[in-house]
């Protein structure tokens, strides 16, 4: 009885809501949707990635963080107008059209108020899809902070974004090569956002080297108050995240919102319930970084898996987790100094899978994708994606942070700088003056 109750609101919400129009006119309801969606995902990036990673580090270094991630945005905003939405977004027959659009949406030129995405104003979908790229361009910044050359990091993340973000997008979300081959289900960005950002992060990482007082003195988060700040922002803008990327206020979008409030919860409660074992307290601090896990996890799952994948999703974010930030980091020696690998590499991939799995529609999920007819083949399908995702997302980070340090004289600041902190020694301020 309670499942043909749920069924028949979701059809009731389906009837009332605006949906995409089919003669070619602006849903203007549809368009206010995701006009606020957009504020949403632009939150993420400022303030709330900047807080959330700015607590987790020294004090002397917290503003530093702040400035990248505003810089970052900024930067990645602009790259979107100028050639980012055009390679993700246009097509073309070219050699490369598998992989890359071409430039004739560049500047927006072709683009003025009568232009549609769908029943969308062009403008609005483009300021949506920039905030996308503007939260992704800002998670990196996690992996490289207390040490990396201010420049370097512009120019790296720039070049990134023009060598994997844009072709990416296209691949997953244009119809280019993964989702034309392979079939896989990436409603939200868990290849072309988290898996793909944090590869980035960890290249990066390794080419910068560890910290150098890592192991030597505590470096403990210096006001774990603005991550939780942060974090409770992050969940906030991911429901426009999620649900925005369904571009209209439906069925599906509805789903998509309360898969991102079951995962992200179940995921902090298993995250604080093992910690809580193996370390005997639970923290604050492991308890956000649950919710950060479990909302990674559901992003690519989140409108083709039923509450109860999302429930099981969330749970496995949080406990696979965990791992990703300690055992993965011990496996590895790179120094992710704020786990972005950790969380949402290791989150997305989980996500990714799982999605393979609970899309079956045995299992409340919305069926397979293409010529997909089983959970194998689709789990195939996704796995396959994360594989090109890690592999382009490697060697274009590689060619990026390579040429941002032949530019700028080096990616890492000296080791004067860096025990003074970059608040004062390349920024000439203080996050605190007590």
């Amino acid at each position: 009885m309670m499942k043909k109750h749920f069924i028949g609101a979701l059809v009731a919400l389906s009837l009332s809501c605006p949906v995409l129009a089919e003669d070619g006119t602006l849903d203007q309801a549809a368009n206010g949707y995701i006009l606020l969606c957009a504020v949403l995902v632009l939150l993420m990036s400022i303030p709330a990635i900047g807080l959330f990673y700015g607590g987790l580090v020294r004090a002397k270094n917290a503003l530093s963080v702040l400035e990248q991630c505003l810089a970052v945005c900024s930067i990645a905003i602009l790259f979107w107008l100028v050639a980012g939405y055009s390679i993700a977004f246009s097509s073309g027959d070219h050699l490369f059209a598998s992989f890359s659009g071409n430039l004739d949406k560049a500047f927006l030129l072709s683009v003025n108020s009568d232009s549609l995405s769908g029943a969308l104003s062009e403008y609005t979908f483009f300021i949506f899809q920039a905030a996308f790229c503007a939260i992704a361009s800002c998670l990196i910044v996690g992996a490289l902070v207390e040490r990396v050359r201010f420049s370097a990091l512009l120019i790296g993340i720039l070049l990134w974004m023009l060598l994997s973000y844009a072709p990416l997008a296209h691949m997953v979300w244009g119809g280019g090569f993964i989702d034309s081959t392979f079939a896989a289900y990436d409603f939200a960005g868990g290849d072309v956002v988290h898996i793909n950002a944090a590869v980035a992060g960890i290249v990066g990482a390794y080419m910068l080297g560890k910290r150098s007082d890592l192991g030597k003195i505590n470096l403990a988060p210096h006001n774990l108050t603005l991550t939780y700040i942060g974090g409770g922002m992050l969940w906030l803008g991911w429901f426009g995240f999620n649900a925005g990327s369904e571009l209209t206020a439906d069925a599906i979008s509805a789903l998509a919102f309360i898969n991102t409030a079951i995962a992200p919860a179940a995921a902090a409660l298993s995250w604080m319930c093992v910690e809580w074992i193996m370390y005997k307290k639970p923290s604050t601090l492991g308890t956000v970084s649950g919710v950060l896990a479990g909302l990674v996890a559901i992003t690519p799952a989140c409108a083709f898996v039923g509450p109860l994948g999302a429930l099981v999703i969330g749970i496995a974010a949080g406990v696979c987790c965990v791992w990703g930030v300690h055992g993965f980091k011990r496996l590895t020696g790179i120094d992710d100094s704020l786990d972005v690998f950790g969380i949402h590499g290791i989150g997305a991939i989980i996500g990714a899978l799982l999605t393979g799995v609970f899309c079956a529609p045995s299992l409340g999920g919305a069926g397979f994708k293409g010529e997909w007819t089983s959970i194998g083949g689709q789990v195939y399908g996704q796995f396959m994606s994360i594989v090109i995702t890690v592999i382009w997302s490697g060697i274009a980070s590689f060619i990026a942070f390579k040429v941002a340090g032949l530019l700028t004289g080096g990616i890492r600041v000296s080791d004067e700088t860096e025990r003074e902190g970059l608040d004062i020694a390349v920024h000439g301020e203080r996050g605190y003056n007590l």
